[in-house]
């Protein structure tokens, strides 16, 4: 990979060098679409927690070399923080994806006007219904959950046009979200995994790829498997996830503990705010 390259990125654990984030600046439960927003629909969403939190992730990050960049924000956008559902970047393309709920729909058009003035080019999958929290990169090997926000058709369409890669169809319960709420690669020899919600005959593919940190039902809640690697084995995670943690660091990772609790009351983590467009 040569340095001039403005995008680039061949699987999650590489060395994180620019992300795109979102503020949450009216992060709101407006309609409930997930099993943690029903969890906290009457609670609701402390803004300004959710800010000071958002911009000790934002630090976290420049404190280790990478650069943040934030999207412009609007009202009518609740979900905005969620960057990684916008997309996903694949070798030196960023595909812009179509966002599957009412509620989100329109949140695309924001990246597509950054990266225009940003002269970076992307490719458009506009009649594909797919989000990036169901795409897990891993070199040639690409996993892509089934949920309701990511459709058959749109793997299979993957599949046609990145004749290089192995496009994977993961199905998985619903109720979870997407594919990051309950697997993630961390590394090129160890993922997380919720082995409940994904069926036998993908728990025993992933184990003969893996090493396999499994996660508990309580721990999934609190999204223990939505955790940002950002190279050299570094990992950004939830305080509240103990056992993830501590898992982690037996394994030899340095966990960096990141406090956005008020955020995933939305349903989404680390993975879930961060659209990595350079790695390397």
């Amino acid at each position: 990979m040569t340095l001039n390259h403005k995008t680039f990125c061949v699987n999650e654990y590489d060395i994180l060098k620019r992300v795109i984030l979102c503020q949450p600046q009216y992060m709101t439960i407006r309609e409930v679409i997930n099993e943690t927003q029903k969890e906290f629909k009457d609670e609701g969403i402390h803004i300004k927690r959710a800010l000071e939190q958002h911009r000790d992730f934002v630090r976290t990050l420049e404190s280790n070399g990478i650069e943040v960049v934030l999207l412009p924000y609007h009202k009518k956008y609740p979900e905005q923080v969620f960057t990684r559902d916008i997309g996903f970047t694949l070798g030196q393309t960023i595909f812009v994806a179509k966002m599957a709920h009412d509620v989100r729909i329109g949140e695309e058009d924001v990246l597509k006007q950054w990266l225009d003035d940003e002269e970076m080019s992307y490719f458009n999958l506009a009649e594909d219904r797919i989000e990036g929290g169901d795409v897990i990169i891993d070199g040639e090997t690409i996993y892509v959950g089934l949920s309701n926000r990511t459709h058959q058709e749109a793997v299979e369409h993957l599949q046609g046009i990145l004749i290089q890669y192995d496009v994977k169809a993961i199905p998985f319960k619903e109720r979870y979200l997407h594919l990051d709420c309950v697997f993630n690669v961390i590394s090129p020899d160890t993922a997380l995994i919720y082995r409940p919600a994904l069926t036998e005959e993908d728990v025993h593919l992933f184990s003969s790829r893996y090493e396999l940190i499994e996660v508990s039902e309580e721990e999934q809640f609190t999204l223990g498997t939505n955790v940002l690697c950002i190279g050299n084995k570094k990992i950004l995670s939830l305080p509240i996830n103990k056992q993830v943690n501590q898992n982690l660091r037996n394994r030899g990772f340095e966990v960096i503990e990141v406090d956005i609790s008020e955020i995933i009351k939305s349903g989404g983590s680390f993975r879930c705010c961060t659209l990595p467009i350079l790695r390397g």
